[in-house]
Parts: C-alpha cells; sequence; structure tokens
C-alpha cells in the first residue's frame, strides 16, 4: 500500500466526525426510547393508582417481576419506579418541559425534579444542560451554587449600552454572585490575595465564571500618557467577542468604582481591540453591594458593566430569593434563553 501524505490523510478528519455525529445521535436516539419508556412506565402507574388503588407494595412487587422477567436490564428498582411516577407526574402538567426531557440523560431529569421544585428552575437547568452537556457532577454543582438565581438577579447596564444582538448573550455571560469557595482563603483577606488565589485555582474560576471564558492574566498593565494602570484580572469571552475586565473589591461596592471600570474598558478599547472584536465588558466583583446604589450608579453609564458579588463559602446572602423578578419576566427570560439557544446564537 503507498504511502498517504500528510495533506491527503487530513480528508480521514470528515470520515471520524462522520462516525462521532453518528455514535451522538445513536446515544440520542437511545436516550429518547428510553426516557419515552419511563414516562409511560410512569403513566401506568399514575392510572393505576388512581383507578386500582395501587399503593407501595405493588410497585414493590412489580419492581421484582421485571427483574425476574429480564435479568439483564438495568433501571427497574423501586426507587426508580417511584422516579419514572414522579417524572411522569410532574412533566405531564408542564408542557414547556416536555420537549426538553428527552434532550438529556435520566439521571440529570430526576436530578432537577427532585433538587428544583419551581417549574422555571427546572427549565433553566434542562436548558444550559442541554446546551452545555453538563456532567451530573457539573449540574449538582450549578444547582448547589444557585446559578438559576444568580443569573436572573444580575445587575448591569447591558440594556441602555448594548445592541439588542449582543444584550441577552451577555446577561447570560455575568452573575450576580460568585462563590469562590475553592480558594482556601481567610475570612479576612486583602484583593491582591483574593486575585493571586484565583490565578492559582484558575481552572476552577473560570469554570465558576461560566462557559466560554478564557484568562488573558492579572494586573494587566494599561499605559495611558505617561501612566502605568493596571486591570486585575482579564478575560476573554470567545462567542461574545470581547474582552472582560474584572476588577476585585473585597469590601461593599462604591459608585467610584465605575469611573474606574469605565477608563479601563476606553483604554482596552482604544489599545487593544482587533478587528472583528466588539467593545470590551467590565465586571466589579465585591464583598458586598446595596442593590439600589449599584442600580443609580449603572443608570449614568454609556459602558458595559455588571456589578456582583462574591463568597468564600457555598452559603449565600438570607433571603436572597426575595429578589427574584416577577414570574411574568423569569418566564420572559427563558423564553430569550430557549431562543438564543435554538438559534445557536452562542454556539
Amino acid at each position: 500500500m503507498g504511502n498517504i501524505s500528510d495533506s491527503d490523510y487530513v480528508g480521514f478528519a470528515e470520515v471520524k466526525e462522520r462516525i462521532r455525529c453518528s455514535q451522538y445521535e445513536a446515544l440520542r436516539s437511545v436516550n429518547k426510547e428510553l426516557i419515552n419508556l419511563y414516562w409511560d412506565i410512569g403513566r401506568m402507574i399514575v392510572e393505576k393508582q388512581q383507578h386500582l388503588g395501587w399503593g407501595k407494595s405493588v410497585v414493590e412487587q412489580l419492581s421484582e417481576d421485571i427483574r425476574k422477567e429480564y435479568p439483564g436490564f438495568q433501571g427497574f428498582s423501586v426507587r426508580n419506579l417511584w422516579n419514572m411516577r414522579l417524572f411522569y407526574s410532574e412533566i405531564q402538567q408542564n408542557k414547556k418541559l416536555q420537549p426538553l426531557v428527552a434532550e438529556i440523560s435520566w439521571t440529570k431529569n430526576i436530578l432537577i425534579l427532585t433538587r428544583c421544585k419551581d417549574p422555571s428552575e427546572r427549565e433553566f437547568y434542562m436548558l444550559h444542560v442541554r446546551k452545555f452537556g453538563w456532567t451530573k457532577d457539573v449540574l449538582i454543582h450549578q444547582i448547589e451554587n444557585k446559578t438559576y438565581e444568580k443569573y436572573l438577579l444580575n445587575q448591569t447596564s447591558f440594556d441602555q449600552t448594548l445592541p439588542d444582538q449582543f444584550k441577552h448573550q451577555a446577561k447570560l455571560a455575568v452573575k450576580d454572585h460568585y462563590t469562590f469557595d475553592f480558594l482556601e482563603l481567610a475570612e479576612e483577606h486583602s484583593e491582591h490575595e483574593l486575585e493571586l488565589a484565583l490565578v492559582r485555582n484558575i481552572r476552577k474560576f473560570l469554570i465558576e465564571m461560566g462557559p466560554w471564558f478564557t484568562f488573558v492574566g492579572n494586573q494587566f498593565r494599561l499605559q495611558v500618557g505617561n501612566n502605568n494602570y493596571f486591570i486585575d484580572l482579564l478575560l476573554f469571552h470567545r462567542k461574545l467577542k470581547r474582552f472582560i475586565a474584572v476588577d476585585l473589591k473585597i469590601g461593599e461596592f462604591k459608585p467610584e468604582y465605575k469611573g474606574k471600570t469605565e477608563f479601563y474598558l476606553t483604554a482596552l478599547n482604544e489599545q487593544y481591540k482587533e478587528d472583528g472584536e466588539h467593545d470590551a465588558i467590565g465586571i466589579i466583583v465585591c464583598r458586598s453591594k446595596d442593590k439600589t446604589v449599584v442600580e443609580y450608579s449603572l443608570k449614568a453609564t454609556n459602558q458595559p458593566i455588571g456589578v456582583a458579588t462574591y463568597s468564600t463559602s457555598p452559603s449565600l446572602p438570607e433571603e436572597y430569593s426575595k429578589y427574584l423578578p416577577s414570574p411574568e419576566v423569569i418566564a420572559e427570560r427563558l423564553d430569550i434563553i430557549k431562543d438564543l439557544f435554538d438559534r445557536n446564537a452562542l454556539a
């Protein structure tokens, strides 16, 4: 057999990609059929309970009979049969969730249903699992860290500073609160210690920030006139195609922080923005904030800035959820997220 040059062999990548796509579609098909099976079993259990008064003992007997009849089959334990009942009971009441459940695995469906009680919260996590392929562990981490609330509560100036085609995407890139429980910092720490700890744990830091962030550098130098200025952390968002300047503060947010960030963004746009890239975004990350003060501060800016808080433990401020928008606003935002994902606007 003759030798194949490197340039000729590159064409085999198409074959490998076709195999990968075929395997993915096969897995999707199997998962969809499994979800349909579990849906039907859950429906039958509910109907039998309603009409024949089935109780716990009958479901236990059903589990035993199935496993005897099909000894090689997994997934028919008593607990999983009750999960099927829960799955059908909850999903059949919500038409918005029904198209999503077949797109994610059974384990992740049950995780979301058992750990999230609000239908909008369930929709949020299902959409993100479908879009980003979160593993089970990542999904658990996102739920425990209240990612749903963090995205819905974010305070930014994006509505008045970014075009419509970018503002919703940008909102998905900035959370209201970041959990840095992986840092092992003392309760009292300096901004420099916080910065260095984040850099040492850069992978976990970028996971907490969200999809598509890349690290550019820390203490990133900007020369303006005869003076040097330094951005604590400079990131780049691959899908937004923008620099993200992160300013770290260990105390409460102050209005003057906004002016400093505006200065950084102007310098980045003038000196570092390349063709095809968009204007930079600033994120001011503070230990705490007064939401009204932030709101007033951001009204007077023409730069895209978000203000977030951070903690070094998994706990969120008490009554955090009371600040959530109305159900109507949440539904509208979820529709926007779904539309962005479905149109592959962030793909």
